[in-house]
């Protein structure tokens, strides 16, 4: 097996990287087909790598080599299974620079942001060791005199997974330990934008002592997720993106009689108060729009003023003027991306709304793809700003009267992922948490996401399927109970289980 290039040292510089191969069991394998496509580093604008477009026979041949080497892994036992995740912890801990490395090349995070998603994808191992001692292990209750029940999780066999551009490392990790200590093989695609984390994690699996077929890759775009949906061996998809594609892969997949777990796009309201701590707001109202370059489905893109709030928006407006591309946000995926985001920009100003903070042509380098902060004042429902989920590093504020009024304007979206308040009222905090309709709520937090065991999820049109994909969630997910119940002592008495 050829081993990925060394990683040389922390640095922005530009790279070449080794063309991206399908990994199926256990070895690089080029694909069928003969098409690819470049991977671009947004930093610079150009392909630091190239990407293969598989088809279904690729598709095919990893779903095989998954079913041939779950038949071994189901039988083993999990606590051993769950040990891979505990090698694989301490092995991404050992190469956590190269690993934040390739996310800042295919990615463009800024290393500081790139390093802290790396370290979310660690504790994500961390928990799949710690399975067994937990929610993995069942449960087991006398229910009657001489008569216990007990539940035991088993896997479903081959499943896949369908990742984002946005966290190349993460997100692959929110369903990794949980499906494969959980006894199934697993089949990932991930975004062909970005293809490289992937490659690393599934060499330091190999090195964890994860059996050979048990993870395989399958580089490629709409096709690899189609045949993905219609392969009768894959009995279980989780996919993470847009709210668009989620509805489709999640149609497709359950239509073969698969389940499914899509996790879709979301425009998450953040509601300020008068009574706001202005010092703990400004930051926490700042970093969760400009965060990850606004490119994350927890981003808080709407800000819903209540009242009289001038002395909190006014430092968030100063804060956001500070951002600086290039030093503290990276750029966006691609040319698209940096379009899209403008244009939200110049129709909402079209419309009526005052740019109190202006990204647009902002550079962070004399290449690739940048979008600079903007803020928004005076966004109303009707305009794109405030409906759609822009992905990018921009604020609607939007002006209520009413605390009520703040709550129903976030009620009214169809999304319904996360929200968050910001206040000094545990009253208030309680009133919104109590009635908002999002699946992750914050209080003076403007990115609540749950850490395990708590599953990752949101409501309404931001996910299509049941339950969470993170936590103990994510292994039921992956995983089909079985309840057994039992009787050895005879009794004198009965009951209706006699």
């Amino acid at each position: 097996m050829s081993k990925l290039p060394a990683f040389s040292a922390r640095s922005y510089d530009f790279v070449e990287y080794v063309p991206a191969r399908n990994w199926i069991g256990g070895q690089w394998r080029e694909p069928t087909t003969k098409k690819t496509v470049p991977v671009e580093n947004p930093r610079f604008g150009k392909a630091l790598s190239s990407v293969p477009l598989s088809g279904a026979e690729d598709v095919d041949l990893a779903v095989k080599a998954a079913e041939r080497a779950q038949k071994g892994w189901r039988e083993v036992p999990m606590r051993e299974r769950a040990q891979v995740f505990y090698r694989l912890k301490a092995l991404m801990e050992r190469d956590l620079e190269e690993l934040a490395w390739l996310v800042t090349h295919e990615n463009g995070k800024p290393y500081e942001d790139a390093r802290a998603s790396v370290e979310k994808g660690i504790e994500c191992a961390e928990f799949g060791a710690a399975l067994p001692n937990g929610g993995g292990a069942g449960q087991q209750l006398e229910v009657s005199r001489g008569v216990v029940c007990r539940e035991i999780h088993e896997p479903l066999g081959v499943v896949a997974g369908i990742t984002p551009f946005n966290f190349p490392i993460m997100v692959p990790l929110w369903m990794l330990p949980q499906a494969i200590v959980g006894g199934n093989a697993f089949v990932l695609k991930p975004s062909e934008q970005v293809p490289l984390g992937s490659m690393k994690l599934a060499e330091l699996l190999k090195e964890a002592g994860l059996p050979d077929g048990i993870f395989n890759i399958v580089h490629g775009a709409a096709d690899v997720v189609n045949a993905l949906c219609d392969h009768p061996t894959i009995r279980a998809i989780g996919f993470v993106g847009s709210t668009k594609v989620a509805k489709l892969v999640y149609a497709r997949g359950a239509a073969s009689g698969k389940s499914m777990l899509c996790l879709g796009g979301a425009k998450n309201h953040m509601i300020l108060v008068p009574d706001a701590d202005p010092k703990l707001s400004v930051e926490n109202i700042v970093a969760s729009f400009t965060g990850a370059t606004g490119q994350r489905c927890m981003a808080a893109s709407v800000l819903v003023a209540v009242g009289a709030v001038e002395h909190v928006l006014g430092p968030v407006v100063e804060r956001a003027r500070q951002i600086e591309l290039g030093k503290h946000l990276g750029p966006v995926i691609n040319a698209a991306a940096r379009e899209r985001i403008e244009r939200y920009v110049t129709e909402a100003e079209k419309a009526g709304a005052k740019v109190l903070v202006d990204g647009r042509g902002q550079r962070g380098g004399p290449e690739g793809y940048w979008a600079g902060v903007s803020v928004l004042d005076g966004v109303t429902p009707e305009m794109g700003a405030w409906q759609d989920e822009i992905f990018g590093p921009v604020l609607s504020i939007v002006r209520v009267k009413t605390l009520d009024e703040a709550i129903a304007l976030e009620n009214s979206h169809p999304y319904g992922n996360a929200a968050s308040v910001f206040t000094t009222s545990g009253a208030v905090a309680e009133h919104v948490v109590r009635r908002v309709e999002a699946g992750m709520v914050g209080v003076n937090i403007g990115v609540p996401v749950p850490r395990e065991p708590f599953g990752f999820g949101g409501w309404n049109q931001s996910k299509f399927g049941q339950g969470n994909l993170t936590g103990l969630d994510g292994f039921r997910f992956w995983t089909r109970p079985r309840k057994i119940t039992m009787k050895w002592e005879l009794q004198t008495d009965t009951t209706w289980m006699g």
